[in-house]
Parts: structure tokens; C-alpha cells; sequence
């Protein structure tokens, strides 16, 4: 009998690292995905190693120049965490706009928020639920979400709910996971060209991917100008 036990205790350690560390809970739930995420609120930063230039460089300044042409433009964040978007865009010379972070963890808000400039009245944070969000369709000129579409129950319909309140020509950015790690996050849309078909098959255009990081991808897309047609809105995956 004990010649089975360090396999599997092995098994078991190997299953528990699958399910707690490369996927952050995401097979075990939602709720488990928001626990693990309130848990390390405050060391989120640290643990990622966060750096603002290189937020900045890569995100802040690509989505400013995106949104150049558009006044008073409305960027939504979704899976904001500590609000690594937001701030990019308000270093500087400031977003001459509107920004909202949205979360399922209230911890993260509470480190995003603490983050910035008290005084900044242009950058929202709200407590939400990505696969349901609680804006009309159509009301932002850009949206992203960011290192977290594969930790999501089911990130097609989260990129439906972000071209949903997308206006017609406006810009998205996300990320896609990419390395050896991608394939253990089966069903999740991750390695190189799933979430460029993806977004093709739900409409979007001009879609354009970026290195990022060892682990990611960054995919920029557009909303046609005319809107999503209606037979590829709530198609089914072909």
C-alpha cells in the first residue's frame, strides 16, 4: 500500500497547483475565483510585478491614440482588478474622458481606488458581474479586459457583453493567453489565433495582434461602423 502514496500525494499536489495557482480557481467556480482574488488584493501589484511605464507604453498610449478623434470619449475596463488601465490612461497629461472600472472583487476596487489622485472625478469604479453587465448597449467608445478572459465561466459571452456596450466603430482591447500554460485552460478560448476567430465570428474587425508578455497576447479589434449584423449577434460557435 505505501508504495502508492507519494504518487499519489504527488497527484493530488500536481491537481491542487492546476486548480489554485495556473488557473486561479476558474474550474472551481466564480465565487473561488473572487475568494482568491480578495484574498491577495493588496499584493496583486507585487505579485504581478506591475511596472507604470510599461502599463503606460503598452496600454495607456496605444488606447489615447486610438481614441484621439473621439470628444468626451467613455473607455470601460472590464475585470479592472487594481485598475492597471485606468491609471495608465489618466498618467500624464490626464484622459480627457470618462473611465470605468468594473470587478466581481470588492478588495481590488478598494486597491484601484486608493491608487489614484482622490480628486479624480473622471474614473468610476463599480462592483459587477462581466457575463451580465449593467450598461445599456452601446455607450463606450473603447473597452477592454485585460489578463483575465481565460479565468472567466465563460468568456465568449463576457466579449458579447463588452461588443453589447460598444458603440459602432468603437475600439476593444484584450488578452489572450499564450505559452505552455494556455493548454491547461481548456475551453477558454487561449493560444494563438482562438480569440482572433473568436472576435471574427462575432463580428468584429480590423483585429490586430500585439506581443505583449511571455504569457499574453494583446488583440486589438474594432465594432463595424454599422453595427454587428443580426445573424452573427448571439450566434452559436460554428
Amino acid at each position: 500500500m505505501a508504495i502508492w502514496i507519494l504518487p499519489a500525494v504527488a497527484l493530488v499536489a500536481a491537481l491542487l497547483y492546476w486548480l489554485l495557482i495556473i488557473t486561479e480557481g476558474t474550474y472551481l467556480g466564480t465565487r473561488a475565483v473572487v475568494v482568491m482574488y480578495d484574498w491577495t488584493a493588496r499584493r496583486y501589484n507585487r505579485i504581478k510585478r506591475l511596472h507604470s511605464v510599461y502599463e503606460v507604453y503598452f496600454l495607456g498610449v496605444p488606447m489615447l491614440e486610438a481614441l484621439a478623434a473621439v470628444p468626451d470619449a467613455r473607455v470601460l475596463d472590464v475585470a479592472t482588478g487594481t485598475g492597471r488601465l485606468p491609471a495608465a490612461l489618466v498618467t500624464g497629461d490626464g484622459f480627457p474622458g470618462q473611465i470605468v472600472g468594473v470587478d466581481h472583487s470588492r478588495p481590488m476596487l478598494v486597491e484601484a481606488a486608493g491608487a489614484l489622485d482622490p480628486g479624480l472625478s473622471q474614473v468610476a469604479w463599480v462592483q459587477g458581474d462581466a457575463h451580465a453587465l449593467m450598461f445599456a448597449d452601446a455607450v463606450f467608445d473603447g473597452v477592454a479586459c485585460l489578463e483575465a478572459l481565460e479565468f472567466m465561466r465563460d468568456p465568449r459571452a463576457v466579449v458579447r457583453e463588452m461588443i453589447r456596450v460598444l458603440k459602432p466603430g468603437g475600439i476593444m482591447l484584450v488578452s489572450n493567453r499564450i505559452g505552455w500554460e494556455s493548454w491547461f485552460f481548456p475551453g477558454r478560448y487561449c493560444r494563438r489565433g482562438a480569440m482572433e476567430r473568436l472576435l471574427r465570428r462575432d463580428g468584429m474587425e480590423a483585429i490586430d495582434t500585439h506581443l505583449w508578455q511571455t504569457y499574453y497576447d494583446l488583440i486589438w479589434c474594432a465594432k463595424p461602423r454599422a453595427g454587428i449584423p443580426e445573424d452573427l449577434r448571439g450566434a452559436d460557435e460554428a
